[in-house]
């Protein structure tokens, strides 16, 4: 089984703004591409036009509709990917080694020479945060775009995963959990940041930033004066007459 570190110099992670995500999967499109393109065994898609269509997506983009008492409903678009939890145990689990957390960034990788996809990871993480890759045989997870950010042959504000930089609305923040003054520490502990699933005890890296309650909504009638029953036009001369003079 493999172990993990005692600590790392850095925690990079995300923070995703449940307030401002409109789950457009712009996200889910980027990740895509970037990991098919670049990384490692392509990302699947089997019978993609067929009755059956699988696919392998490491971010994924769920939407609930909330409803709280005397409130008014909320939409919720949740993006979901690995959490790179610092009490990982799909690192542990793993009896090849293949997964593992780095000690530099805390970023927890898949070897995939070393992986022989007998799915004991995703079985035992939490968040569904895993995928087989039906092609490959391997596993697969996000990776925080490690390619990406150390990427010295790319411009400087693309070093960034590439969910982040894709992001429209900005509900994407990408940082060093490790140092009180980054911005994701910052936007973690001015929005009251949360954990997923805290009681599996796995500390996840990535925070979610709670959507604020829509108290203000005003409920606006817009298909009232469509619906309301209009007059019956007169008709004949009197009624070309009165549309007529209307024009004038």
């Amino acid at each position: 089984m493999t172990t993990l570190p005692q600590s790392t110099e850095k925690k990079l992670g995300l923070v995703i703004d449940l307030d401002t995500c409109v789950g457009c999967h712009a996200c889910v499109i980027s990740c895509k591409e970037w990991n098919t393109s670049n990384y490692g065994a392509p990302l699947s898609d089997m019978d993609a036009y067929g009755a059956e269509p699988v696919g392998t997506f490491l971010n994924r983009v769920h939407t609930f509709e909330v409803k709280q008492e005397n409130k008014p409903a909320q939409v919720t678009h949740f993006p979901k990917s690995c959490l790179h939890c610092e009490d990982a145990p799909c690192v542990t689990v793993c009896p090849t080694g293949a997964s593992y957390k780095r000690v530099e960034d805390g970023i927890v990788l898949v070897n995939e020479s070393d992986c022989i996809g007998c799915g004991l990871c995703a079985w035992s993480c939490p968040y569904g945060a895993r995928e087989m890759d039906a092609a490959e045989g391997v596993m697969k997870k996000c990776t925080l775009c490690v390619d990406r950010i150390y990427n010295e042959n790319i411009p400087e504000e693309d070093r960034v995963p590439s969910c982040v930089r894709t992001c429209p609305a900005g509900a994407r923040h990408f940082g060093d959990f490790a140092d009180p003054e980054s911005n994701v520490s910052i936007l973690t502990a001015a929005r009251e940041g949360f954990d997923l699933m805290p009681e599996q005890g796995t500390k996840p890296v990535n925070k979610y930033l709670p959507p604020r309650p829509k108290t203000d909504v005003e409920q606006i009638d817009i298909l009232g004066p469509l619906l309301a029953r209009q007059p019956e036009e007169t008709g004949g001369f009197l009624g070309w007459l009165d549309r007529t003079l209307e024009k004038l």
